[in-house]
């Protein structure tokens, strides 16, 4: 029996991925700017893929009232694993909930425009308060990466649309470190 080249490629990439499955070793991420580096002394703990939305809202801007903004009012996102297992979610704080009860709030420490202009930037936040005994309860520092979409509405925003709230989607893969 003979197999075509593209067939042995498809085959190598299945056995490739079964075994990155397998080992299920955490990496961190090697794409990341100077600026959203975690610091040496905490380690990898999770990594866990955010979809959902950015939420904003049309209000008139604290410099000038008369003129309106889209202004970010919070996320709205559902958090898992690799593996696709739903564990937990994201919200205003921002705010890290897992279905464990655990919690993780943090605070913006650094920001980067990130490679794709027509997405969410990167960011590094350290944690301000943890909750519970799970997934988040030592989480120190998160990166929040790779985002896709979640940019504030290019709608219309001005008197008539005043407190309107759009919900945009967005991705992002969110790295969770702690103290080693």
């Amino acid at each position: 029996m003979t197999v075509s080249a593209s067939a042995r490629g498809a085959m190598a990439l299945m056995v490739a991925a079964l075994v990155g499955c397998a080992g299920d070793k955490l990496v961190p991420p090697t794409d990341v700017p100077a600026a959203l580096q975690v610091p040496d002394t905490h380690a990898l703990s999770h990594v866990l893929h955010g979809a959902g939305v950015q939420i904003y809202q049309c209000m008139p801007t604290a410099q000038n009232p008369p003129r309106y903004d889209w202004v970010f009012w919070g996320p709205a996102a559902d958090l898992s694993e690799r593996s696709g297992k739903d564990v937990g979610r994201h919200y205003d704080g921002p705010t890290w909930e897992g279905n464990d009860g655990s919690k993780v709030v943090g605070a913006v420490v650094a920001t980067d425009s990130g490679p794709v202009p027509s997405a969410v930037p990167w960011l590094l936040l350290r944690a301000k308060s943890n909750s519970g005994k799970g997934i988040f309860a030592k989480a120190q520092w998160i990166q929040r990466l790779h985002t896709i979409g979640g940019l504030a509405p290019r709608t219309a925003c001005d008197a008539a649309h005043a407190a309107v709230r759009e919900r945009v989607p967005y991705s992002a893969d969110y790295y969770f470190y702690a103290k080693r």
